[in-house]
């Protein structure tokens, strides 16, 4: 008893700690301690997505209709598990906790990989475990960063932890390309590999992170109604609803780079470096963004990054080819992530109540993931039916009307007296 309330205690101290120093303008330790967790599990889970689409479709010899609907139900299997999880993590405020259990499942699931084989049942059931498991971990985690910092600072604390993460992202990649030269197309090491270091992740998680105590009544005031009635709200409503329509306009990564792949005709063993393009700009200009998002406006910044998206899908497209358009695809879709990612997360998280906060992410997160979904299911069909270049153009079209709607939706004078500009 003595040991659980000299826990409770030193976990309050540091709290308190942690939000001296955020209203000081400094970025957490508790944020820090995130960021690396992300950075470890970031290399676990980026070794698996970053061979999952040459394993699926060179590998175990599915079509580009099957992989659509796989890399949707990747994508968008999340939906109702993130309001679960939000809602769980506020009601009880176990958000460590939550997080804790979607960091555990997401590990474990990769051993499953080697047993199935070319089953697509079987693999479409694995990559929906992994992404419960994301589903579960994201809202909580990205909720602690939150609650770390000050409502001026998200930006900036949302910038450094991306920036953390995305080390993992171009870490992950780097590994499964070792594994694959060395072992030709030994993906079983792989996923091998990546549940160890998934494992590690979870295990600095338990050792360094710290929840945020909530007093009671904020615990009473959690409940899934209350989670949902945050879309009262017309400035988070619009904001949830520009990003399901941005999100279904956005080509997964996986679609990328195998359309990159396909213009380059590159080798499979290539595919995993595929990734590092992207992860190193976003790496670079992750929390230079954040900091750009802070002082001229998260809505401004969030909306911006699709302007380098279509860019991406322009080259996609295009008549450019060799190295201009694999540095061009990497410099704009890396640019893309930066702007939007942990920007978006900034700019709903300081307007949402704290004992609500996890679920209100939970729910913009749960539009976005909707809106992959359908993207992803219906890029593969388009690319069966036309071609992977008319597929990228009609994405490119539905993305300017997304745009366009957004950035008039987004205008309102409430939604710049929430976002900044």
């Amino acid at each position: 008893m003595y040991l659980s309330s000299s826990r409770s205690q030193d976990t309050a101290t540091g709290v308190r700690r942690d939000r001296a120093r955020a209203a000081g303008g400094v970025v957490t330790a508790n944020v820090v301690a995130l960021g690396l967790v992300s950075l470890v599990t970031d290399i676990s889970s980026e070794m698996v997505t970053a061979v999952m689409p040459v394993y699926l479709v060179a590998g175990l010899g599915l079509s580009i209709l099957q992989f659509g609907f796989l890399d949707g139900l990747y994508q968008g299997v999340t939906v109702f598990l993130r309001l679960a999880g939000g809602h769980i993590a506020d009601r009880f405020a176990a958000r460590k906790k939550v997080a804790a259990v979607g960091y555990g499942v997401s590990a474990v699931s990769k051993l499953g990989f080697p047993l199935i084989g070319a089953s697509v049942p079987g693999i479409g059931t694995l990559l929906a475990v992994d992404r419960a498991g994301k589903g579960l971990r994201t809202a909580p985690r990205d909720a602690l960063i939150s609650l770390s910092s000050t409502p001026e600072s998200q930006g900036k604390a949302f910038g450094v932890h991306r920036a953390l993460d995305t080390v993992g992202a171009f870490t992950g990649p780097f590994i499964a390309f070792l594994i694959l030269s060395a072992v030709a197309t030994a993906y079983d090491a792989v996923f091998v590999v990546s549940f160890c270091v998934g494992a590690v992740g979870l295990l600095m998680l338990l050792l360094f992170v710290r929840d945020r105590p909530s007093p009671a009544s904020e615990r009473k005031a959690a409940s899934t109604r209350a989670g949902l009635r945050l879309l009262r709200d017309a400035p988070f409503r619009r904001l949830c609803g520009c990003a399901l329509l941005l999100g279904a306009a956005t080509v997964s990564d996986a679609f990328v780079f195998l359309v990159l792949q396909r213009r380059l005709d590159l080798a499979g063993h290539w595919f995993p470096l595929l990734p590092l393009g992207t992860a190193g700009v976003y790496l670079l200009l992750a929390l230079p963004m954040g900091l750009v998002a802070d002082r001229v406006g998260r809505r401004t910044v969030f909306l911006l990054g699709h302007v380098a998206l279509g860019g991406v899908y322009a080259l996609l497209a295009g008549p450019v080819g060799g190295l201009a358009l694999l540095a061009g695809v990497f410099v704009l879709h890396g640019t893309f992530y930066a702007m939007t990612d942990g920007v978006l997360m900034a700019a709903a998280g300081a307007g949402l109540p704290a004992p609500l906060r996890t679920s209100g992410l939970a729910v913009l997160q749960t539009g976005q993931a909707a809106g992959k979904f359908v993207s992803s299911v219906a890029f593969g069909w388009a690319w069966t039916r036309w071609g992977p270049e008319r597929a990228v153009m009609w994405s490119g079209a539905a993305l300017a009307v997304a745009f366009a709607v957004s950035a008039a939706v987004m205008g309102g004078a409430r939604a710049r007296a929430r976002w900044g500009r």
